[in-house]
């Protein structure tokens, strides 16, 4: 009877400590099972929303192109042999219309001046004389007193008076256009871009002193593509950046009858609204850029936060129903400050994510930040 009581107590504890066993190994299960559900299951991100709007975009075009001077004068000597006493202007200085810029030695011309005067009183002496001997011979002509030989030659000798005079008043003329030329003026306001004068140089009859930038104008020759030429039109607003960063207005003033059978491009002339502050930074000969206005277009923009660039291609995630985004390929097209275009692959209104759409995939959901 004891056996028995043993051997039932003795069951009843080894079927206690399996049941413990299977407790304790089945209560782990519950929260490993959340945790897998959980890492299924992609965590929410927050982004801020913008709407797909249409509106309307400057139409520009960018051309490439130097700076030059609008027209450059050629500042050169115009007497021979002489010597440059003086020189009142460097490069760089600005003048205007008929100020001296340099000066000859002028004694051996004002000594040919006096000459040629003193040649100038003779003939006025000689014209007198034979004036006076051509009235005698007028009045002998009636009386019959003198020879027809002689009135002859009495009247032709004040005709030959009269020429002397003349050839003496235009050497006289020659001398004082020689005294007045030893005084280079600039023949107009301006830069002056060049200077080769030096003082004490004896300089030939063309050679050049100096070089000067016509009314301190610049100008702006862009080269635009034969394929884009037809868009320019004389009078479009342009707005030019320089090497030095300076950005100056203009206006196209010409464009060029020809395109250059090397390069398939052509000149587009545009006259720079300069002034004496942007001088100092805009010089010619700079490389600048600018951007030809031709008018405006309607178009679809989104903010250029929201365009995601993806091997090689754009994108932008579209918010749905229950803030779930679509992944959209666009095309982009021209962009104005924080705005791009958006030429395909959009619909209008469209609300699509901007911050935190660099991190999206197609089909994620998101949480909208009001």
């Amino acid at each position: 009877m004891f056996l028995k009581k043993l051997s039932a107590l003795c069951m009843w504890a080894v079927c206690a400590g399996v049941y413990a066993d299977f407790a304790a190994a089945q209560q782990p299960s519950a929260p490993a099972s959340s945790a897998a559900s959980a890492a299924v299951a992609k965590p929410s991100m927050t982004v801020t929303t913008a709407q797909a709007i249409a509106t309307s975009l400057p139409l520009r075009l960018a051309a490439n192109g130097n700076i030059a001077a609008w027209q450059e004068a050629s500042i050169g000597a115009e007497v021979n042999g002489l010597r440059l006493s003086e020189v009142r202007v460097s490069i760089g200085d600005r003048v205007q219309r008929g100020q001296v810029l340099a000066v000859f030695a002028s004694e051996s011309v004002a000594a040919d001046v006096a000459q040629a005067r003193a040649v100038v009183a003779e003939a006025q002496a000689q014209v007198a004389d034979a004036a006076a001997n051509a009235q005698r011979a007028r009045a002998f002509q009636e009386n019959g007193m003198m020879s027809k030989q002689q009135i002859s030659q009495l009247l032709t000798g004040e005709q030959t008076a009269l020429a002397r005079l003349e050839s003496a008043k235009a050497m006289l003329a020659v001398q004082e256009i020689r005294q007045k030329n030893t005084h280079i003026t600039a023949p107009d306001s301006g830069i002056i871009s060049a200077r080769t004068a030096t003082v004490g140089a004896v300089v030939g009859a063309g050679t050049e002193l100096f070089r000067l930038i016509r009314q301190s104008r610049l100008e702006w020759r862009g080269e635009v593509t034969a394929t884009e030429l037809g868009r320019v039109r004389v009078g479009n607003a342009v707005r030019v950046t320089a090497a030095s960063g300076t950005q100056v207005n203009g206006k196209v003033r010409m464009v060029a009858p020809t395109v250059d059978a090397q390069t398939r491009n052509a000149l587009v002339y545009v006259d720079l609204n300069t002034t004496a502050a942007t001088h100092s930074t805009i010089k010619a000969g700079m490389f600048a850029r600018g951007e030809f206005e031709l008018g405006s277009s309607d178009a679809l923009t989104v903010p250029q936060q929201a365009v995601v660039a993806r091997d090689g291609f754009h994108y932008v995630f579209e918010v749905g129903a229950n803030n779930r985004v679509h992944q959209r390929r666009v095309e982009v097209g021209r962009r104005i400050g924080e705005q791009v275009e958006i030429l395909r692959g959009l619909t209008p209104r469209a609300v699509v994510a901007v911050a935190g759409a660099g991190f999206l995939n197609d089909g994620d959901t998101v949480r909208v930040k009001p």
